[in-house]
Order: C-alpha cells, then structure tokens, then sequence
C-alpha cells in the first residue's frame, strides 16, 4: 500500500546523509567557482581575435566531447602521478600524505562544469552590443561600474543558466566522481552504485524519486529563465 515511511527511513540512513552532505558542498563550491571562472574566461575568449577565440573554443570542447570514463580516468592518473611526486619530495619528511579526496573530486567538478558556463554566457556576448560601456564610460562610469551596472545584467541570463547546468551536472556525476572521490569523501551517486550490487531497498527507491524530482525542478527552472529572456528580446522595441 501507500506510505511515506521509506522515505524518512531514507533520512536517517547515515552513510547516505553523509554522500548527500559532500554532493551538496562539492556541487555549490564547484558550480560558484566555475561560474566566476567560466564567465571571466567567456569574456576573455570574445575579445580575442578570431583565430585565438576559435583555438580556445575548441579546448574548451574537448571535456565535453571526451567519454566520461576518459576524463575520469585520466584525472586520476594526473593526480596520483603528481601526489606521488610531490609525497616523494616536499612531504618525505611529513606523516601526511596527499591522496584523493575532497580537493581532487573539487577540481575535476571544476573542470567539466567550466565548459558548460563559457558555453551558455558566449552567445550571450555575441549579443551584446559594444556600443552600450563605451557610452557609459562616455558618461563618467568607471571600468568597473560599466561592468556592475551595463554588462554583466545583459549577461546575466547566460551566466543563471549556465550555473543552473554545472550545478546539475556536478550533483548528478558518477563516472568522474567514482575515479577520483577516493575513499573518505563519496558522492551520493557513487554511493548509490554500492546499494545496486545487493537488492534495492524501498528507502534507495525513495531517493532516485527525490533526485528525479530535484534535477526535473533545475530543467524547467532553467527553461523559464530561457523563455522569459526571449520574450523580453522580443518585446523590446527595435533599434533598443
């Protein structure tokens, strides 16, 4: 019959709180920093000439046509080589040894998300018009207050969006995550594989519901804000 009961047996499963709380911390400090990063880095790669722009582009596209498993696996032998050169020399005579965990899995959510933001805030430069800081730095504005104030809300629809799919894409990786999470620090679905090799309980079922739920909500959040964008282009009277 009917009953909610699994689903709070699901929130006082500790090992599945404990994936929830660093899926969570590692998906909002990667999609912040990304955000930040992937912006600056789109508004690098529009004032550059065309041949430099269409280089950085294609790098910039390589994470997202790379196999997951590819990037996985080769952050993971990126780290474990440098962590084992950097333990063999700096740290030889420390008991702490770097090893994967929290600051690896950051990084490699840093490095897909990043992609994803230059992609949405691009076509948003291309867009904008140049015209609009040259006239308010005409009109006494400073480099950075042009920026605050002109650029960056005409830009602000492409850098929601692409923060709305880093963060989706960062709470809801698994291949990447598994390769270099390490042992102390397991994201919520590398810790739902490990409950697919036994029979799935109720409480497991319960939490794809929720996450289905959850990534559902950011795609049509994301939708609305993309929709609202067009019909405002689209109201706004020509030559504006």
């Amino acid at each position: 019959g009917f009953t909610l009961d699994w689903y709070a047996e699901l929130f006082q499963d500790s090992y599945i709180l404990s994936a929830l709380r660093t899926t969570i911390l590692v998906s909002v400090l990667a999609t912040v920093i990304s955000t930040v990063v992937g912006t600056a880095a789109a508004i690098g790669f529009s004032n550059l000439k065309r041949r430099s722009r269409t280089v950085c582009m294609s790098i910039n596209n390589i994470p997202l046509t790379n196999a997951e498993i590819i990037t996985g696996v080769s952050m993971m032998l990126l780290f474990v080589a440098a962590f084992g050169a950097f333990n063999a020399t700096l740290w030889q005579s420390f008991s702490t040894k770097l090893s994967l965990g929290f600051g690896t899995l950051l990084i490699a959510h840093i490095t897909f998300d990043i992609p994803h933001v230059i992609l949405c805030v691009m076509p948003k430069l291309r867009q904008l018009d140049p015209n609009i800081a040259e006239a308010a730095q005409d009109l006494g504005a400073t480099n950075w207050y042009a920026f605050r104030k002109v650029i960056l809300p005409e830009l602000m629809p492409g850098i929601v969006n692409g923060m709305l799919i880093a963060f989706t894409m960062s709470i809801d990786d698994f291949v990447i995550s598994y390769f270099v999470s390490g042992l102390d620090f397991v994201t919520l679905p590398v810790e739902i594989y490990s409950y697919t090799k036994k029979p799935l309980l109720p409480n497991i079922s319960a939490l794809f519901t929720l996450l289905f739920l959850l990534i559902r909500g950011l795609r049509v959040t994301m939708n609305r804000i993309q929709l609202r964008g067009d019909k405002k282009r689209a109201a706004a009277p020509s030559g504006v």
